[in-house]
């Protein structure tokens, strides 16, 4: 073979791989991926769901929210902002989800002389009687929640054997120094009417 043969021959060859077709996608597998990674994402939401369930359920013991008295008397304090939920006193990790505590969302509050108005759009309201109320605190952190310091004012309460730890955060967050020290004033007035 001369050199012009073996030239055109390689041209030939090169040219004949440069027309090979590109692999085509196999869109079995793609398919068979994504729907696999479907149904685990729908696993993991679906054992989540079934935890928060049960952990309903262990918290069963928990009696039924009180409601509002018919007549509260006057605002002391107003205030809207959002509820962050509900734990064990003192266990900012350890969320309450029975009768609906563990749900975040906007509330209204409103301070009385009977006690605390809880007031939650789409989620159930609550009262907190006056006697019930132990503390409140400026907080940073409630049921996984973290904010800045100072960011969240968070009421402790008794309801049936258990202390619990509410979390709430003012649209204007100035206006927690005011709660903090109106509730401890009720606490203290309510422990000094007690004792005598």
């Amino acid at each position: 073979m001369t050199p012009a043969t073996l030239l055109a021959n390689g041209l030939a060859t090169g040219l004949a791989a440069e027309k090979k077709s590109a692999e085509v996608t196999d869109w079995a597998a793609r398919v068979g991926w994504l729907v696999g990674l479907a149904l685990f994402v729908a696993l993991v939401y679906w054992l989540m769901r079934e935890g928060w369930k049960w952990r309903g359920t262990l918290q069963g013991d928990l009696p039924d929210l009180p409601t509002a008295p018919d007549d509260p008397g006057p605002a002391r304090l107003a205030m809207s902002g959002r509820y962050h939920g509900s734990t064990t006193a003192g266990q900012w990790l350890d969320r309450i989800v029975a009768h609906g505590l563990g749900t975040r969302s906007r509330v209204e509050l409103t301070l009385t002389d009977a006690g605390l108005d809880v007031v939650r759009p789409g989620a159930t309201d609550f009262f907190i009687p006056r006697e019930a109320l132990r503390e409140a605190v400026l907080g940073k952190g409630i049921a996984g929640k973290v904010l800045t310091e100072g960011g969240l004012l968070v009421v402790t309460w008794a309801h049936g054997e258990r202390l619990i730890d509410s979390g709430f955060r003012s649209d204007h967050a100035a206006e927690h120094t005011d709660w903090v020290d109106a509730i401890n004033s009720m606490i203290n007035k309510t422990e000094t009417e007690g004792a005598r």
